[in-house]
């Protein structure tokens, strides 16, 4: 019997055009909840529907995962935006993925804002609360994936004026500093690609709330929902790793959506 569950989610649909990013065939049926680009960052509308069909054949749960509209740097960059700006730019990318979804019988699960508009919300929960309200406008029913070691009183409080549920997110793949935040990916080591590093640290969250930062202090923290990275080159190793990892120690993997 599972000691409990945990959903296990990657960034992926990152494709766009004859551009091949990721290696979403393999990755998905390994996960059980897939975060899909919805054309500003990355994808277009035939790599959307390619990324859901791939997941509707494994049985995996779907959500958007809205950028801001910069192809070119691969939502990376800061942009400039207003509020209501970003709130436009949630909605119209969630609204892109729903159709997809429903055309194949699927009803999204979960919205997780990618890259610098991630990033930004980290540092100014004002834009998880505009994000927050895009997604209760669209479907109350959606989960909203958050950064799991920040501000995790106010955000629940966002989540609850807004009627919509909270998912706290850990990064398998990610070093993380002392309060909380990830090492910003332009500092060495801020990317963990050893399969057996990664799968401690997951199995330490799961089971003792805790996590090594990249200068050797532990910190608590808890989650609902692991991401491994899709565009990581060893994304598929550290997955399986992972996964193997998890089952043996009797904890089940299942899309969040069934039991938050």
């Amino acid at each position: 019997m599972a000691l409990k569950k945990i959903d296990l989610n990657s960034d992926v649909g990152e494709s766009f055009g004859r551009y091949m990013l990721g290696l979403d065939e393999e990755v998905i049926p390994l996960i059980s909840s897939a975060n899909i680009a919805c054309g500003f960052h990355a994808g277009d509308p035939s790599v959307m529907k390619r990324t859901i069909d791939i997941a509707a054949e494994s049985g995996i749960a779907v959500g958007a995962h809205p950028g801001f509209p910069d192809l070119l740097g691969f939502g990376r960059r800061k942009l400039d935006a207003s509020l209501d700006e970003i709130k436009d730019y949630v909605t119209y990318q969630i609204g892109a993925l729903q159709a997809f979804a429903t055309s194949r019988g699927l009803r999204l699960q979960h919205v997780k804002p990618h890259g610098a508009l991630y990033t930004m919300a980290v540092a100014n929960t004002t834009i998880w609360d505009v994000v927050a309200q895009a997604v209760a406008a669209v479907d109350s029913g959606l989960i909203l994936f958050v950064l799991g070691g920040r501000n995790r009183r106010e955000i629940q409080d966002i989540g609850a004026r807004h009627g919509i549920r909270i998912g706290f997110e850990f990064f398998g793949d990610r070093a993380y500093n002392a309060d909380g935040s990830l090492v910003s990916r332009e500092q060495p080591g801020a990317v963990i690609h050893d399969p057996q590093a990664v799968a401690d640290q997951v199995l330490r969250l799961v089971q003792q709330g805790r996590v090594r930062c990249l200068d050797g202090t532990q910190i608590e923290m808890t989650a609902d929902t692991i991401c491994v990275h899709g565009d990581n080159p060893a994304a598929l190793k550290l997955i399986k790793k992972i996964r193997r990892t998890l089952m043996d120690e009797g904890i089940e993997i299942a899309p969040l959506g069934r039991y938050l």
